[in-house]
């Protein structure tokens, strides 16, 4: 709604949205409409780069190729670029922080595997269990801090605001991210999916990185 609906709104821009039936009417449409940004989840992008009737030929208007939603895994954004010459650029955010907080678009040097950089204005911080930071390299829960993270859920009439904020202003998001040297994020899981094995942390994301 924000990333794409309402920043299209306000550009002034053309929006083409239509219920999802199938990866060639997604081609189809690109084509018709000569769309410059097309956005999707990796599923999306998967379908696309797969489907035998799809061709790069459908996609030559895109400018700016963007997955979002869900982990991007695998060899995916190199499969997209083989089967249809888009690089595709990877995001991380979530709804309590109105969209976007790291990106790789505008960012050619950011790793595979990574969600970029974070946008100016947003702080972030990988803690431990005990809240403390971890070190570069290490998995930790994200904490976002920054003018859009919002303030808090609607309740029912009477009752206060839901607030996930700490006292310092700070949104545990629940989310576990590895940072490296360079400042890029890439996020591996969730903290309640953690599963220990034998005394070693295991990832869902990454057992179904090996399955797809």
């Amino acid at each position: 709604l924000h990333a794409v609906v309402n920043l299209s709104l306000a550009m002034g821009g053309t929006l083409v949205l239509d219920e999802y039936r199938s990866p060639q009417q997604v081609a189809v449409l690109t084509s018709t409409h000569q769309v410059t940004i097309l956005a999707g989840p990796p599923t999306l992008w998967r379908a696309l780069a797969l489907h035998p009737e799809v061709i790069p030929e459908q996609f030559t208007s895109v400018r700016i190729a963007l997955s979002g939603a869900a982990r991007l895994t695998g060899e995916l954004p190199q499969a997209v670029h083989d089967r249809l010459g888009l690089r595709l650029d990877d995001g991380y955010g979530l709804t309590e922080t109105c969209a976007v907080v790291a990106t790789t678009l505008g960012r050619p040097g950011a790793p595979a595997g990574t969600v970029g950089g974070l946008l100016a204005g947003v702080e972030v911080r990988l803690v431990d269990d005990d809240g403390v930071d971890v070190l570069v390299g290490d998995p930790g829960e994200v904490w976002v801090r920054g003018p859009m993270v919002s303030p808090g859920y609607f309740r029912p009439a009477g009752a206060p605001p839901e607030d996930r904020r700490d006292a310092e202003g700070w949104l545990h998001t629940g989310d576990v991210a590895i940072v490296d040297e360079h400042g890029h994020l890439a996020v591996v899981d969730r903290v309640k999916d953690l599963i220990i094995v034998s005394g070693f942390n295991v990832f869902p994301g990454e057992v179904e990185e090996v399955l797809a």
